[in-house]
């Protein structure tokens, strides 16, 4: 497929990181990181616009698009310490959701093949099944656990007569053997949706799902280290799956399907650090970013930030994995400059 960058905006990459070209593995055959832009929202079932995504949460920031950014927390720079390059768009038309779907599915698969981590910019989560399936294609069906950050399940079954959407691509991960059931963690569900016959489906499958009132009452960092014991139990890898809407619409009002009463920014910052950390991530998506409904760029800067938190995060663990001094988030800053 070749490079598309200005699908729904200009040809531009994540803050500056060399540009690729999916059907040219020489391109990234160094990788550690691949950004993918996947502009699709064809799968909406409220307000479309999440087909602007990704080219917001390239652009979303207010330094230089030099392809440097040192994290004051981590004490790296992950665009420089990985070696991050940005493919462009996937071509994606929003009228034709299962050639779309397909379409991305080979994207994701020839970077993870190439032995680098995809990093997929949405459009909505009907992009999380070709992406977590992509990944799983290489490391082994069944072998990636999902670690999904959401207002909503995403277990529906049919939709406006459809399989395929953003409300049903975690039941489509697991009916097809992607991804499974018992090692599928969702974190920050809350609302008035899915309803008790899709419930039991989940109970089925030995999902575990963590609601906002579980987490509230137990705190989240108790509830992401029970889903982390779950996540690496058995599995290779670990897909992370963001849907800007598990934040309450007061900090990310640019979404389609806004559900007040979630996380702060802060709170979806840390969890992702954590689970790029401590967990062995082998593919990341960031969907539901829709400008339109974005007032003065808050929600495509809070996408932008969970991309460099995941990716400064997996900068971390290589570096303590190499015999570094580990970090420790209790470390003053200006310590030992």
């Amino acid at each position: 497929m070749t490079r598309c960058g200005p699908m729904y905006g200009p040809d531009v990459t994540f803050l500056g990181v060399p540009p690729c070209t999916l059907e040219e593995p020489v391109t990234y055959a160094d990788a550690d990181v691949v950004v993918i832009g996947a502009p699709f929202d064809g799968g909406t079932s409220h307000r479309p616009g999440t087909r602007f995504g990704p080219s917001a949460i390239r652009q979303a920031c207010y330094l230089p698009h030099d392809g440097s950014r040192p994290s004051l927390a981590l004490r790296v720079d992950a665009l420089k310490d990985l070696r991050v390059y940005d493919a462009g768009d996937v071509e994606m038309f929003s009228g034709d959701i299962e050639r779309s779907l397909a379409a991305l599915e080979t994207a994701v698969y020839a970077v993870a093949s190439a032995g680098a981590i995809p990093v997929i910019l949405g459009g909505d989560h009907s992009i999380a099944l070709p992406d977590a399936t992509g990944v799983a294609r290489h490391h082994g069906l069944g072998r990636v656990s999902l670690v999904h950050f959401d207002a909503h399940a995403d277990t529906g079954d049919v939709e406006f007569g459809s399989l395929h959407g953003h409300g049903q691509p975690m039941r489509r991960l697991i009916e097809s053997g992607a991804v499974r059931g018992d090692r599928f963690l969702q974190i920050g569900l809350r609302g008035y949706w899915p309803g008790p016959s899709t419930l039991a489906w989940m109970a089925e499958q030995r999902m575990r799902s963590y609601e906002m009132t579980e987490i509230v009452s137990r705190g989240l960092d108790d509830c992401l280290t029970e889903a982390f014991g779950i996540a690496t139990d058995e599995c290779e890898g670990v897909f992370l799956s963001v849907d800007v809407d598990v934040v309450d619409p007061g900090m990310a009002p640019g979404t389609g399907t806004p559900e007040p009463g979630g996380f702060t920014s802060r709170q979806l910052l840390d969890a992702v650090r954590r689970v790029c950390y401590e967990l062995p991530v082998v593919g990341v998506d960031v969907v539901e970013v829709a400008p339109p409904y974005d007032h003065a760029d808050i929600t495509a800067y809070l996408g932008n930030r969970v991309v460099l938190e995941a990716l400064s995060a997996i900068a971390r663990r290589r570096h303590d994995a190499a015999g570094r001094p580990p970090w420790t988030p209790t470390q003053p800053l200006l310590d030992s400059r």
